[in-house]
């Protein structure tokens, strides 16, 4: 998959609308009742980036960026403003934000993941583009420091440390992250006059898999 390592700006995304979408799949049987299932194990996140522009700056800045992933070709990164910590909107990242596991003296590589949670039930989903600069990791309770304790593939998302983490040693991170997503597009209509009056050209943008 052709991918760019670049975000799109953020203040443009600033204002989008969009969200998680699942796929479920349901089948109505003869007694009224219903089958449900689900061929998506996480959900596909979607957005529309003609919400987030204010000026015709912004539209030029649009269309360039645009321009330089030729459309619906080339993946890019993306901040949803609604949901791109491993803490609350409220609270400042931090080291112990997110469990990803226990250590056996064995493995070396842990994937970065958020943990949802309502009720009994949990959702933990893989991050794949964490922003560079923000991850912050320990064991056990103790601090381990980037590029001597561990490497991280900004890419992927992949912690690797340089010896295995303790049996039963918990392993947690704190971290800003982007989303991977294309234009579901290949073409944007922009009218200067309408937008001026008020309207925004239609921007559809959709994540992908990693």
């Amino acid at each position: 998959m052709t991918f760019h390592d670049v975000r799109f700006p953020a203040s443009l995304s600033f204002g989008a609308l969009g969200g998680p979408e699942r796929r479920t799949e349901i089948v109505t049987l003869a007694n009224g009742f219903e089958e449900r299932n689900t061929p998506w194990a996480h959900a596909r996140r979607r957005y529309d980036a003609g919400l987030g522009l204010r000026s015709l700056d912004d539209v030029e800045a649009l269309i360039a960026f645009f321009e330089a992933r030729q459309g619906q070709l080339i993946g890019f990164r993306w901040k949803d403003w609604s949901d791109y910590q491993s803490c609350r909107p409220s609270c400042s990242v931090d080291s112990s934000d997110q469990l990803l596991g226990l250590g056996d003296a064995e493995t070396t590589v842990f994937q970065l993941r958020k943990t949802y949670r309502s009720g009994n039930t949990t959702y933990l989903r893989p991050i794949a583009k964490p922003v560079a600069g923000s991850v912050r990791v320990e064991v056990g309770g103790d601090p381990v420091q980037q590029d001597v304790g561990f490497e991280l593939d900004d890419n992927t998302g992949v912690l690797r440390f340089a010896s295995a983490p303790d049996h039963a040693a918990e392993i947690r991170a704190g971290f800003e992250f982007d989303v991977p997503v294309r234009f579901d597009t290949d073409a944007i209509m922009t009218s200067v006059s309408r937008f001026q009056a008020g309207e925004v050209p239609n921007v559809p943008v959709v994540e992908v898999r990693i």
